[in-house]
């Protein structure tokens, strides 16, 4: 039997996205399996208090994998760039996931909380592609690459269905997830993923407190208000790329996404509202954190279909934080969204 490593260092060298266009780096060593345990301490019910050593663990499995999408969202959003060669970048940036793609990178996720934490990185992959395949000539790399990806999201949607924590369903992996299925569904042309990720979007939104507050996002301790941002960002992307194509989100469970974003942004200057639910000063008022541009990401493709009385609001806070480049939502919002 062939060892696993010689076997895929071969599968590589075939590969048709092995030959790199000129001055476009080499895609790192694909990462195929992930197993890893929860990044907070084992007896935290609610994920509310970190453990530094997991935590460690989690950042060291995960840095191949994120670097590489940070990589590639650099050089994907240079397609957007004045003079830019489209082609050229695209056939880079499609040619380097290619070679995750012939792999079969990301398969083999042994681990519940590898699968949780799969979505944004999907989605990631996802929302880089939609920029650079109307311009890429690597049709063959193209077919492989939507291989993968369904097979990514087949074991998604199956974990979710059926191996997914209770609490995870409505919080914001789910939010991530149905980022990654959205993004997927109009590469793939698949009404079946389209439909997975608005029932996602649906679960998520519709657990919303009246005040706009995420039930599950404010279990989380000094941590709520952040991750109540973290599950905004996938929700508005997906809810562009669904209304998009037809489906309308805005007005689920009594425009429960505008209350959720509205709970968030009237919080951003003190966490007064969100402490008086956990109980907690959240960190970014304890001096552990700070808000930075990536937060609020989602602002430019917010505005780019809010129609709300807050909309000055949304644009003066999207100024104050400017740059809003975040890799997971594909890079700077500002070239993706700015048509």
């Amino acid at each position: 039997m062939i060892p696993r490593h010689l076997f895929l260092g071969a599968l590589l060298a075939l590969a048709p996205a092995a030959v790199m266009a000129k001055q476009c780096p080499v895609a790192p060593a694909p990462v195929i399996s992930l197993d890893y345990d929860s990044r907070y301490q084992a007896d935290s019910t609610t994920r509310a208090v970190l453990d530094s050593k997991a935590d460690a663990e989690v950042n060291d499995a995960l840095g191949p994998l994120d670097e590489f999408l940070r990589d590639l969202t650099a050089t994907a959003n240079g397609t957007f760039k004045e003079g830019a060669d489209q082609a050229a970048i695209a056939d880079c940036v499609v040619g380097q996931i290619a070679v995750w793609a012939q792999a079969g990178a990301l398969t083999e996720l042994t681990s519940p909380t590898s699968n949780l934490t799969m979505g944004a990185r999907f989605a990631g992959f996802g929302l880089v592609l939609l920029q650079v395949l109307p311009h890429t000539t690597r049709t063959d790399d193209v077919a492989t690459i939507k291989t993968w990806l369904a097979l990514l999201q087949k074991n998604q949607t199956e974990f979710w269905e059926t191996g997914a924590p209770d609490k995870a369903r409505k919080g914001n992996l789910r939010a991530w997830a149905a980022l990654g299925a959205a993004t997927a569904a109009d590469i793939l042309d698949d009404a079946a993923l389209r439909a997975w990720a608005l029932w996602s979007v649906n679960y998520v939104l519709c657990s919303a407190d009246p005040n706009g507050s995420l039930p599950q996002e404010m279990s989380r301790g000094k941590y709520a208000l952040k991750y109540q941002l973290h599950a905004i960002a996938p929700l508005v992307v997906t809810t562009l790329l669904l209304e998009r194509q037809g489906a309308s989100v805005q007005p689920l469970c009594d425009n429960a996404l505008q209350r959720v974003i509205g709970f968030a942004v009237a919080d951003l200057d003190s966490g007064t509202a969100t402490e008086a639910i956990t109980g907690k000063v959240q960190t970014f008022f304890d001096g552990s954190d700070q808000i930075e541009g990536f937060h609020l990401a989602w602002l430019v493709p917010y505005l780019t279909f809010d129609k709300s009385d807050d909309r000055a609001v949304m644009k003066k806070l999207a100024a104050r934080y400017k740059p809003l480049n975040y890799s997971k939502l594909g890079g700077d919002q500002g070239l993706i969204w700015r048509k």
